[in-house]
């Protein structure tokens, strides 16, 4: 259900705006000192009366509370460019060209912008939250588990592929699920021959293993390891 929030961007910062400006999101700010020369003797009412702090080195037009105030501000007010475009709007190639410039994090989607709330619902009612409701990630072990090891001891390759597959980004498909569905109903019985702190230590593995295979293989979906 979160598919396309993910895939909806709806921000994107750049480090440099340069032949962009026009469209790139910006604050409107005064210099302290330029502000204290417009206010003259009534500096202190002003900030008081905006409950703003005189120590900083600028004045944000959007925090001072009253419209006068902000009327006399706005002459001496420049922009202080934040390197952030909201995209929803914008034509196409500049679209493209913001994108072009962007690094792999430099991105917010819908998803991103909704209230935990909001996040907590949609997963809850989503037929691939198979963490009891909670989302579709949930935790293997440290990449120090003993569970790889016992499982190429009984050629469970998917499970004892885990390390591997999590550092080279391997994704794994549908049909692989089907399999992991097996090596967990294998593991499960073997698990007991290797002591009862093994199955203590690993139990709740294979129950997340085991419910995340069968969300993947009765709805299609892929699954790695991070």
């Amino acid at each position: 259900m979160c598919k396309k929030g993910k895939t909806t961007i709806v921000r994107v910062h750049l480090d440099s705006i340069e032949g962009l400006e026009e469209h790139a999101e910006y604050d409107l700010v005064v210099p302290t000192g330029v502000a204290k020369s417009v206010f003259g003797d009534s500096w202190e009412q002003f900030l008081k009366r905006n409950r703003l702090d005189g120590e900083q080195d600028r004045i944000y037009l959007e925090k001072v509370k009253k419209e006068a105030d902000r009327e006399k501000l706005l002459p001496e007010a420049e922009k202080l460019y934040t390197g952030w475009f909201v995209m929803e709007g914008l034509a196409p190639e500049i679209r493209e060209e913001i994108m072009s410039r962007r690094g792999d994090d430099d991105v917010l989607t819908e998803w991103d912008m909704i209230s935990f709330d909001e996040m907590n619902e949609s997963c809850a009612s989503c037929p691939l939250s198979w963490d009891k409701g909670r989302g579709c990630i949930g935790t293997f072990g440290p990449g120090n588990s003993l569970l790889p090891g016992i499982a190429e001891k009984y050629s469970c390759e998917i499970v004892a592929s885990v390390p591997d597959a999590a550092e080279d980004g391997r994704r794994f498909s549908p049909d692989d699920a089907e399999s992991l569905l097996e090596e967990v109903a294998l593991l499960r019985e073997k698990l007991p021959e290797e002591g009862k702190m093994m199955v203590r230590r690993y139990s709740g593995v294979l129950d997340r293993l085991e419910k995340m295979a069968e969300a993947c293989r009765d709805h299609g979906a892929r699954f790695y390891f991070i």
